[in-house]
């Protein structure tokens, strides 16, 4: 989850925020999903057509400068965008033209301040599409984003706005610039480059066009995987259908049922929620293989939602676009920038960890099968089989059943769980607030203060699953901490969406281990944002490379399994009684169970990717044949697909992950290293904690991050501790 402000500098890679280790797209920079950047920006430049009522083009005077979500309609947005890109080509016009000599603050700055207005409407479209679009918005977001592509080429591709540029970069060692300012000024430059500053004129009419098309066929991507979720339904008349599964998931299936208008059936989606339960418990393996294909088929089924051929589009006209800026594939244009630097270094990640994991996901498949034999199945186990199989085994080996934990993992407690560990590691202090707007009545809002009372941020959390919403889970903002040209301190506004089962009746949310585990997970990207401590946007909270954004949510999930953290939290949802220890001690003993087939079927998607962009000529695959001898050549057992097929692989088509899906593993190996240094100080040390938050939280991107990485832990991450974890060694 990365951020990039909309300023004039940057407005291509308009988007993006975390994601999360389940999404099913984690923020993107892409011209599409997420954006990041000051929401109080309200000095909108006059025009005497604008919509006097258009709450865009006005001063929002709501608490905390909340965007007011009651006064924002559909038809606000497209002249909002139109008058807001109209004048960013006015402000970068005028600083081309400028006749002042080029400084840090004239160009440097006054490019990371601009486009204000765009900030303002974009920060919202874009959160918008993500948690709550509608048919009116998903066609906006196909006719503004070729728009938004546009722009960022006029900025990129401007001679002289970049001769400007060019000449402070020239002499940067002799400005006395702060190090932020520094890396700041590298980055601009950095990026007009990679923008194709340096092209020919015919090359840069060639990457308008490149760009243009990538941005409307990643747009289509999306709004088709969105559509196949939705569509997507299997509808059960007979009760004797349902056998296996707990009274919760037949009840949420009977209230889906009715939504759809099944009314006395039920019916199952291949949403998380509904797919996940019934795959895991029903004993009907007919149907739980045609939810698990329905599942793995989303995008692969000749209809207008089809994406095969626009994956291969874009993956081919990326490696258009990489050859025309002097790079041998996109993974190589991509990574130059990341941690990681090349493809070379991440294959040589996961060469060290593929042998470990398909030798343990092929003694569970063994495990498996010798449990169907044990019962007289006569058959032989397949990929729909595992979350079935798998889940017999643990109740079997560990005596730990999902049903019986379930109960201790209420939504609302394990709120107050997340809300523990930020008090206990950052001093935060949540109080819930009902008065101030937001988008959707499924928001729940909240004001953080520190120790002494003061505003640290206000954070939204969005839980529930509905039509509206893509998959998977994120974080985002609304706002970002900077400070403004005037030396003002702005809060962070930052939003965690999820997709967690609507609570039925009188019963509230349950939640499974993984789903608990993801809540800590996506506010440890929060977390991130709100302690974030610099003055530029583009480079506060989570605007790091994207193989180090999701290091500090792995860390946080580490928590959520310390027995004092449980004893906190993790109560029975009708007794209060605490989580037993002994039940305690077999979650902690289960949590290496799996890892084979865990690490397995994201390492295939992780190597998909990679295939995917790092191909040479340019050419469009047949998507369906192209995977199948990609994962044929990794020798990827037929019991296990990749979390990610290429028709529904949204992180990379229409997000902001690719070449980079490696990220999460990455990153993984810096949360491990750096939760050790938690377990041998102790997991709520002060030292180590504001060790944490002096050296990576607060930093955002104001610096190399390796360097803060070893501020913090005074040495390199050590991958030992990440298989450790996962049981890959002893």
């Amino acid at each position: 989850m990365q951020k990039l402000a909309i300023s004039l500098a940057i407005s291509a890679t308009l988007l993006t925020a975390c994601d999360n280790k389940e999404a099913e797209v984690a923020p993107a920079e892409d011209a599409k999903a997420n954006v990041e950047a000051p929401v109080e920006s309200n000095d909108v430049v006059a025009d005497e057509k604008i919509d006097s009522n258009n709450p865009f083009f006005k001063a929002w005077d709501t608490p905390f400068g909340m965007p007011p979500f009651d006064s924002i309609k559909n038809e606000h947005f497209r002249p909002a965008f139109e008058q807001a890109i109209k004048h960013s080509k006015a402000e970068i016009q005028a600083l081309a033209e400028s006749s002042e000599a080029p400084t840090f603050a004239n160009t440097i700055e006054a490019m990371e301040y601009g486009g204000k207005d765009l900030t303002k409407v974009a920060n919202v479209f874009f959160n918008l599409t993500s948690a709550h679009t509608n048919p009116e918005l998903q066609a906006i977001s196909r006719d503004i984003g070729p728009q938004l592509s546009a722009l960022g080429d006029d900025i990129n591709l401007n001679p002289k706005l970049f001769a400007r540029v060019k000449a402070i970069y020239d002499k940067k060692d002799e400005l006395g610039l702060r190090p932020d300012q520094v890396k700041l000024l590298e980055d601009r430059y950095k990026g007009f480059v990679r923008g194709g500053a340096e092209l020919s004129e015919e090359q840069k009419a060639l990457l308008r066009e490149l760009n243009k098309e990538i941005s409307k066929l990643t747009i289509q991507f999306g709004e088709n995987v969105l559509a196949e979720n939705n569509n997507w339904e299997m509808v059960l008349e007979n009760k004797e259908d349902l056998v296996g599964l707990p009274q919760g998931v037949i009840d949420a299936a009977a209230v889906t049922a009715k939504k759809r208008g099944h009314e006395g059936k039920w019916v199952f989606t291949t949403h998380r929620p509904s797919k996940n339960p019934f795959l895991i418990y029903s004993t009907n393996r007919e149907l739980r293989d045609r939810i698990y294909n329905g599942y793995t088929h989303r995008g692969d089924n000749d209809n207008a939602n089809d994406n095969k051929e626009i994956a291969a589009k874009i993956a081919a006209l990326r490696s258009q676009k990489a050859t025309l800026m002097g790079y041998k594939t996109h993974a190589d244009f991509i990574l130059e920038s990341r941690v990681a630097k090349n493809a070379d270094n991440v294959y040589n990640l996961l060469n060290k960890i593929w042998p470990a994991a398909i030798e343990q996901a092929k003694n569970e498949v063994a495990a498996m099968q010798e449990m169907i034999d044990e019962e007289g199945g006569d058959f032989k186990f397949r990929a729909s089989d595992w979350r079935h199989y798998s889940e017999k085994i643990r109740k079997a080996k560990y005596d730990l059943d999902e049903s019986i934990t379930k109960p201790y993992f209420s939504l609302e407690n394990t709120l107050q769980g997340v809300f523990y560990i930020a008090n206990k590691l950052y001093g935060m202090n949540f109080k819930e607030r009902f008065d101030l707007p937001k988008y959707h009545e499924d928001v729940r809002t909240f004001e953080i203060t520190d120790p002494k009372g003061e505003l640290i941020g206000i954070y939204l959390a969005d839980f529930y699953v509905r039509d509206s919403k893509r998959g998977g889970a994120w974080m985002n903002s609304y706002r970002k901490q900077y400070v403004d040209q005037a030396g003002n301190f702005h809060k962070p506004i930052i939003v965690n969406v999820l997709n967690y089962p609507r609570p039925v009746g009188d019963e509230p949310t349950l939640l499974t281990f993984d789903q608990a585990s993801t809540l800590f997970h996506e506010f440890g990207h929060a977390a991130h944002g709100f302690l974030s401590d610099g003055v530029y946007p583009s480079q506060t909270g989570t605007s790091v490379p994207r193989d180090f954004v999701e290091f500090p949510s792995q860390v946080h999930e580490n928590w959520m399994t310390e027995p004092e953290v449980l004893a906190q939290f993790a109560k029975h949802y009708k007794t209060g009684e605490v989580i037993p220890q002994e039940l305690v001690e077999k979650i902690q003993a289960a949590s290496k169970f799996n890892q084979g087939f865990a690490t397995t079927e994201y390492m295939a998607a992780t190597l998909l990717d990679l295939a995917w962009h790092t191909i040479q000529d340019g050419e469009i695959r047949d998507a369906d044949e192209f995977e199948k001898e990609v994962l044929s050549r990794y020798g990827l057992i037929d019991e296990i697909a990749p979390r990610y097929r290429t028709t529904y692989f949204s992180h990379i088509f229409s997000g902001g992950y690719s070449a980079g899906y490696y990220s999460y593993i990455w990153s993984d190996i810096f949360g491990a290293d750096a939760y050790q240094a938690f377990r041998e100080n102790g997991i709520f040390d002060e030292k180590t904690a504001k060790a944490f938050v002096d050296n990576v939280l607060s930093k955002g991107g104001t610096d190399d991050p390796l360097k803060l990485y070893q501020q913090f832990r005074g040495k390199e991450a050590d991958p030992k501790y990440l298989l450790k974890s996962r049981g890959l060694i002893d």
